[in-house]
């Protein structure tokens, strides 16, 4: 298991060593102690899932607010995504700037977001089975988002289809967005 620093501060691909034969894989997904060298110590509450049956399904980008914010360890378990994260610390030197990673299921990485990140992905493929660890457990009325073709971001989503649920086309924009973190 190899963590990578990306570009925005506390975020890592971590790229996972498979160990194969004739007849599939046996990977480790976890082990405590050595995200805990890198600075990433969590308690992982909650595991999500997600179904994305067709290509072009973009969800996000959203987050959780304080004292309910959440870390996430994404991994896509079949299919592929574009993922991307938003840093809304307003402290934070990378304020209002963007990261992004493929991640799909022969790759066999994983990005890791800390709390302060708007998160989002856009499948690249049909049938796009992900799933998330979190370290706070969901809370409805701490639920945020910002819009995800904000030109105030400028994000350079892939592709040209784009399957939104309502919810997140009424999501708001980057500049409405209070100083939550």
């Amino acid at each position: 298991m190899q963590l990578k620093p990306l570009k925005l501060a506390g975020t890592y691909a971590i790229t996972l060593n498979p160990i194969s034969d004739e007849r599939g894989y046996f990977v480790t997904t976890y082990l405590e102690d050595r995200f805990a060298a890198c600075g990433i110590a969590r308690d992982w509450v909650q595991e999500n899932q997600s179904l994305s049956r067709q290509q072009g399904v973009l969800r996000g980008l959203h987050f959780q607010k304080p004292p309910h914010a959440q870390a996430k360890l994404i991994r896509v378990l079949s299919g592929a995504v574009w993922d991307v994260f938003v840093d809304i610390r307003s402290g934070s030197p990378t304020y209002g700037q963007w990261g992004s990673i493929e991640l799909d299921a022969d790759s066999h990485t994983m990005v890791y977001i800390p709390e302060g990140f708007a998160h989002g992905f856009y499948t690249l493929t049909d049938d796009v089975l992900l799933t998330y660890k979190v370290n706070a457990y969901y809370a409805p009325d701490h639920e945020g988002g910002i819009r995800w073709d904000d030109p105030a971001l400028g994000i350079t989503w892939p592709g040209t289809a784009r399957i939104l649920s309502e919810k997140d086309a009424r999501l708001p924009a980057f500049d409405q967005l209070a100083d939550v973190f």
